[in-house]
């Protein structure tokens, strides 16, 4: 399945179950398309139409006048264009449960203006990201499904993680480089640890064993292997050259090395995203495969679901407007919640990496955790599998080096020379995740221990200090192989 079918389908499976199921609710979203005498009749005004006298809802009746015509077919414009816009907004806002914390966004934006503490400003605008991050993931996916695959993937790979891309941007503006590189691990680590692992062992509970798509977990997993060998070599590189005596920059040829590891990785991604959207979109497709092995009822179903065309809800450039308000809000959180992080080091007693590596990950991913945990409840594994490792990948060849290209630009020294105990962390995790799903099979027992590694890591950087040296190598691991 490709990155937009995943995105989309991974997304409406995480809607609350009244703008997805409810008759009323989806023919005012236009989501549902009929079929009548072998026609679809698709979209918002035509839905309508055709069932006027159902539209009874209590969802409805605000935008539906008393003869139960939409008040957005009125003639006059002042009550059309007000009516379609409360429309739009509340179809937007039932997106997900997690907009309910929207409430945050004000109270964050006002306690960075005013100067509250700032806990209450880490606090709050924490808070605040987090439905900003589930109404950017909708506007992006309302936005692909008008561009077509090819260009929807690629829309679906640069949003899909922008929320810690502003982040770290903020931070890396702010010369915080170690806040962006735990930003950038935690990200990786909650999701193939975390997630994963939340998956695994929820859909486990309920059935004894689930399958998934082998040969995508596969090429995802080399690509994670490739991505950390991207930073155990500078780590390694700089733990040869601090024990040279050689007259050399040390740190000036681990930023040349980051920065040609880094155009190598955007490059491999780009050629991910054509083997995946192009050349080799047969073994991404599960729906395709089930045909080719003849699967009787996958076929009737998947025959069933194609007749459901998919209608947007946002018009493009209502989504396009969207994605820019919320992308520019996303922005002014970030930055007051940015600025309050030294304070909250200094009261609370929580180190920088520990903010950067397990925080900051959960704020643009909370609406993904939980519904990855619901897709997996329903034994759906290739869409928890495909959001969660395709998600750790875009972070690990995407973002990361798109970030240390930003800061070669900016001329902040942001490089892939991550401390050692973090990479050795990185290895660790990434060994073990492509263990357990090298199979194509997953149960509770490995979900359990995915998430025990990522306690046992969220614990040990808990306690870890910030003013580790630099030059602390892989050297230091084994003293007497010096």
């Amino acid at each position: 399945m490709s990155s937009l079918g995943i995105k989309q389908q991974f997304r409406k499976e995480g809607r609350p179950s009244n703008s997805r199921h409810n008759s009323h609710l989806s023919m005012l979203s236009g989501r549902s398309a009929s079929m009548e005498n072998g026609h679809i009749l698709s979209g918002t005004t035509s839905a309508i139409s055709e069932h006027a006298d159902e539209a009874t809802s209590l969802l409805s009746r605000p935008f539906t006048k008393p003869d139960g015509k939409p008040l957005w077919e009125d003639d006059r414009p002042y009550v059309k264009w007000p009516a379609y816009f409360g429309l739009k907004t509340w179809q937007t806002l039932a997106s997900n449960y997690v907009n309910v914390f929207l409430v945050f966004v004000p109270l964050g934006i006002i306690s960075g203006n005013v100067g509250w503490s700032p806990t209450a400003t880490f606090i709050l605008n924490f808070l605040a990201i987090i439905p900003l991050a589930s109404l950017l993931s909708f506007a992006t996916e309302e936005l692909s499904v008008n561009l077509g695959q090819t260009l929807g993937g690629l829309l679906n790979a640069t949003f899909g993680n922008a929320v810690e891309l502003i982040v770290s941007i903020v931070a890396l503006k702010d010369g915080q480089i170690r806040i962006v590189q735990a930003s950038m691990l935690g990200s990786i680590l909650s999701n193939i640890l975390l997630v994963l692992g939340c998956c695994f062992l929820v859909g486990g509970v309920r059935y004894e064993e689930q399958t998934f798509n082998g040969t995508v977990a596969s090429t995802m997993s080399s690509l994670m292997a490739v991505s950390t060998a991207s930073l155990i070599i500078p780590a390694t590189l700089y733990a040869v050259m601090k024990q040279s005596n050689a007259d050399i920059d040390k740190d000036q040829n681990i930023e040349i090395l980051s920065h040609g590891t880094a155009v190598i990785l955007l490059i491999l991604y780009v050629l991910y995203l054509v083997f995946q959207l192009k050349t080799h979109a047969k073994f991404f497709d599960e729906e395709e495969n089930l045909a080719e092995h003849g699967d009787g009822e996958a076929d009737t179903e998947n025959q069933g679901e194609s007749e459901e065309k998919e209608v947007p809800v946002l018009s493009p450039w209502a989504a396009g407007v969207a994605l820019v308000i919320i992308t520019v809000l996303v922005a002014v959180c970030a930055e007051y919640l940015v600025d309050s992080i030294d304070s909250i080091v200094e009261t609370a007693h929580i180190s920088r990496t520990f903010i950067g590596l397990i925080l900051l990950p959960i704020v643009g991913n909370a609406a993904e955790h939980v519904t990855a945990c619901v897709v997996a409840y329903k034994n759906k594994m290739d869409l928890a599998i495909g959001v969660a490792i395709g998600s750790s990948m875009q972070i690990a060849l995407l973002v990361t080096p798109s970030l240390v290209i930003l800061g070669w630009i900016i001329g902040q020294p942001m490089t892939l020379h991550f401390e050692t105990f973090e990479t050795v962390v990185f290895f660790l995790s990434v060994l073990i995740t492509n263990y357990l799903i090298a199979d194509g099979k997953s149960n509770y027992l490995e979900g359990a221990m995915l998430l025990g590694m990522y306690t046992i890591i969220a614990l040990a950087f808990y306690v870890y200090p910030d003013d580790v040296p630099k030059g602390t190598g892989p050297g230091a691991l084994f003293p007497g192989s010096s």
